[in-house]
């Protein structure tokens, strides 16, 4: 099934780019409920799983809240809407949670559960109980709480290295750049129409000028999409750089160094210094030093944008990371 959304040259102007730790707090429980994969983020989210568990025993909104994941079918909307602005705080984004009718949600819910199995009694009496909403809310905060706000730091370094380079390319050269690579379920129609291979049926959509918004997530998620009139009409995506690859078995790491490497491997997304210094858990300084040892033996380069310097890797740093098949095999 494909959603179609006509755009205009005016859409351009009106769309952006978001933050959402609410958003991101949502994924989060879909990849700790085992509704999706961890990805890169095994490690954190072995470490999360005891805490995970903890509140499943503690929030009775949670195991409710989790039942309703589903892919490529319809979620409800309410527990984590799109953001009202670029960088909206979760407490904000917390309160429209809050202020949800009761109507609203329990509409959503069975809207939600249309071609699911029947849930068990007691989730089904929170679901549809009055204070469905104050339970779901509480549960998000504590998951906020607990598991997601000690990491944020670092997510949302990702997230703004993600947001800085799409916004760029959108500004600049347009639909066809902003949406290269963002999921394989989006595709550009040069006629101004993005095709979202998503949804229980062929549907188009108008953006009217309004435009859309992008919302960045740091766990690999396939896609996420709001495309109702009631919210801004928004795409979740997982944002590029979630984690350090794989160190390369070709032995970079001794020829310039392990922390080097590190730094060569996250600049294949462009980053600033203060946003490489929460990434990797190092000090200022020696971030600063590694970049320009880096830059100095041309691997690495920057450009000013306003007042900070966006580095990324120059075309020798990519081929020290991305070596060839025929130079692997002739080892």
């Amino acid at each position: 099934m494909v959603y179609r959304i006509e755009v205009t040259p005016h859409d351009i102007m009106a769309s952006r780019f978001a933050i959402s730790p609410l958003i991101v707090t949502k994924h989060a429980l879909w990849v700790l409920s085992g509704a999706r994969g961890s990805g890169q983020w095994r490690s954190w989210a072995d470490r999360m799983r005891e805490p995970y568990e903890r509140l499943l025993r503690t929030q009775p909104g949670l195991a409710p809240l989790v039942a309703l994941f589903r892919e490529r079918h319809y979620n409800a909307d309410f527990p984590a809407p799109p953001p009202t602005g670029v960088d909206t705080p979760f407490e904000a984004e917390l309160a429209v949670v809050r202020a949800t009718p009761a109507a609203q949600a329990h509409d959503e819910i069975a809207r939600n559960l249309e071609g699911m199995p029947r849930p068990p009694a007691p989730v089904r009496e929170v679901l549809f109980s009055s204070d469905v909403v104050r339970l779901f809310a509480e549960a998000l905060q504590a998951t906020w709480g607990e598991i997601v706000s000690p990491a944020w730091p670092r997510f949302h370094a990702i997230l703004e290295r993600d947001v800085i380079q799409r916004a760029g390319r959108l500004a600049t050269y347009g639909w066809a750049a902003a949406l290269d690579d963002l999921t394989p379920r989006i595709r550009w129609d040069p006629d101004g129409v993005i095709e979202v291979l998503a949804g229980d049926a062929d549907e188009t959509h108008r953006l009217n000028g309004r435009g859309l918004l992008f919302v960045p997530t740091v766990f690999p998620i396939k896609m996420g999409s709001y495309l109702e009139d009631d919210w801004p009409y928004a795409i979740s995506y997982p944002a590029r750089g979630t984690g350090i690859p794989p160190e390369r078995a070709d032995g970079l790491a001794h020829l310039i160094g392990r922390t080097r490497t590190r730094l060569l491997l996250e600049l294949a997304t462009p980053a600033t210094t203060t946003q490489l210094v929460t990434q990797l858990g190092l000090g200022l300084g020696t971030v600063g030093g590694h970049i320009s040892a880096l830059r100095k033996a041309g691997l690495i380069t920057g450009n000013r944008i306003g007042r900070t310097i966006l580095y990324h890797r120059t075309p020798l740093g990519d081929s020290l990371v991305n070596r060839s098949p025929a130079l692997d095999a002739s080892r």
